[in-house]
């Protein structure tokens, strides 16, 4: 705390004040123009192989003579979308394991037919598998604790074989700054304490390494109840 007999502080010079205001924008402006360099490189890539595959009569371009960056991107989504509408159907599916059968009769394709698939089910399906809670665990070992996501309860020939009295969760616990990836570690359920915060919350406190805490709503709300008791 200052007193009247500290120094007296000194303001930033105007080149000082500059660089900070520099920084700051650098800060605001460097992911807003990546984002968008990304979007604007993605959609030309897309249309730079879509738009080849698309007959003249169809193509914009023809008509308008302008190339319209981004017209590949809607002929892709309007063609995946049909696709799915197709293979949501009756006829739909019984083409698709037809397709299947003859994939996996080919040796090669059929290791980088399934291997892609798998990826694209695991990125993109919409499903129940998504992580339940954050959790606290203590990992690599005692007395070190470690944030995890629950992922289901063990079943089958793990839960079985696993000399645990009670029931065994799933837990994932990603690395830092990078949380795609991480390890798959079954906890006994007693030795899981799960969090308030949210799976969102959870992961930007991993990729941030501990720098950006979420608000605890749990702490807040305590907070809020002894004011308003000390109020009354």
């Amino acid at each position: 705390m200052n007193t009247p007999f500290d120094p007296e502080t000194k303001r930033p010079g105007l080149f000082a004040r500059f660089r900070s205001s520099f920084l700051t924008g650098i800060v605001v402006i460097a992911p807003v123009g990546m984002t968008i360099w990304l979007i604007w490189t993605l959609m030309g890539w897309v249309d730079g192989f879509v738009l080849p595959l698309v007959p003249d009569r169809f193509n914009p371009e023809e008509y308008i003579g302008i190339n319209l960056r981004g017209v590949g991107v809607i002929i892709f989504l309007l063609f995946t979308i049909f696709v799915g509408w197709v293979a949501k159907g009756l006829i739909g599916r019984s083409m698709i394991r037809f397709a299947e059968s003859l994939v996996e009769r080919m040796p090669v394709v059929r290791s980088i037919y399934s291997g892609v698939k798998q990826i694209a089910e695991t990125v993109f399906a919409q499903s129940e598998r998504s992580f339940e809670k954050a959790c606290l665990i203590e990992y690599p070992r005692k007395g070190i604790w470690a944030i995890g996501f629950v992922s289901t309860v063990a079943k089958g020939e793990v839960r079985d074989r696993a000399q645990t009295s009670g029931e065994l969760m799933s837990i994932f616990v990603p690395t830092t700054p990078n949380p795609t990836s991480g390890f798959l570690l079954y906890f006994p359920k007693e030795d899981v304490i799960e969090l308030e915060m949210t799976v969102e919350d959870a992961a930007k406190l991993v990729i941030s390494a501990g720098l950006v805490y979420p608000n605890d709503k749990v702490e807040a709300a305590k907070a809020a109840a002894a004011a308003k008791a000390g109020k009354s």
